[in-house]
């Protein structure tokens, strides 16, 4: 039987995808070292996020202490500055009591000084909003001076994170998101050429925020054996129990400035 034409073509060649071309050494290093860089960056992001959520929350902790208590205490130190200040006169050889006056004096000034002036209107917690932590892990991420090796480019950056941490202290979403825009519009956003170049860049940037994250946890952890903090975890696990310390401390520094103020109606009638 003879062949039919259809079986006397020729086989069809298999089709050879071409080869991918091969990275150099130093791309394929580039490529491991960018993706250790944007793993790095994801967790420095993070990382100063809640340093600076840390360092907010206890911020705002301390205005209201000092607003609420630490006023108080002012006000007490400087009824007690002013009795002893009176002993004093009423005993001008006695040098135990001149000394008594002279160190209240100095513990008033002290506790006025740390109290400042107690504004009419009372403080408000921090508490940061998802967007606003969003955005501050943005500017973070893309921003933070610890991510660049140019001098120029790094106090540029060191002025814009100052004025981010206002912004997140403040809760100024708007401020933030104009932060990064203008930043991202700049001049030291635009990055070289060359893998060789990148590479070295890249490198420094891991081992910079490497020193970066080192650096935080150094400074969260000195804010977590803080007293400020001792005192808000007081304050926050007694109010989840029901119990207002921060209350309770103002009416037992209240009960003693009334009593120090009775002590002082006592001298001006002449009384002792």
């Amino acid at each position: 039987m003879a062949p039919k034409a259809a079986d006397l073509r020729p086989e069809a060649e298999p089709q050879v995808s071409p080869e991918s071309p091969r990275l150099k050494p130093e791309e394929q290093e580039l490529e491991q070292k960018r993706t250790e860089q944007a793993s790095l960056e994801a967790e420095l992001a993070d990382r100063e996020l809640r340093s600076a959520n840390l360092r907010a929350e206890l911020g705002a902790f301390e205005r209201q202490y000092l607003h609420f208590v630490g006023s108080r205490y002012a006000e007490l130190d400087e009824k007690k500055a002013q009795i002893a200040e009176r002993l004093a006169q009423e005993q001008p050889h006695n040098e135990r009591a001149q000394q008594a006056a002279c160190e209240a004096r100095a513990r008033a000034n002290e506790t006025q000084s740390a109290a400042g002036e107690r504004s009419a209107r009372a403080p408000r917690a921090f508490e940061a909003r998802p967007e606003l932590k969003r955005l501050y892990r943005e500017v973070a991420k893309r921003i933070h001076p610890d991510l660049t090796a140019d001098r120029d480019d790094r106090s540029k950056r060191q002025q814009l994170m100052a004025e981010a941490n206002t912004a997140f202290e403040r809760g100024d979403e708007q401020q933030l998101a104009q932060i990064l825009t203008e930043y991202e519009c700049s001049p030291e956003a635009v990055q070289g050429e060359g893998p060789g170049a990148e590479l070295v860049r890249v490198i420094r940037r891991v081992s910079q925020m490497r020193s970066r994250l080192a650096e935080i946890e150094a400074e969260t952890q000195a804010l977590l054996r803080s007293d400020l903090f001792q005192l808000k975890t007081r304050v926050d696990d007694a109010q989840k129990n029901g119990r207002d310390i921060v209350k309770e401390m103002i009416a037992k520094v209240d009960v003693q400035i009334a009593l120090a103020a009775r002590r002082l109606d006592d001298f001006k009638q002449g009384g002792c």
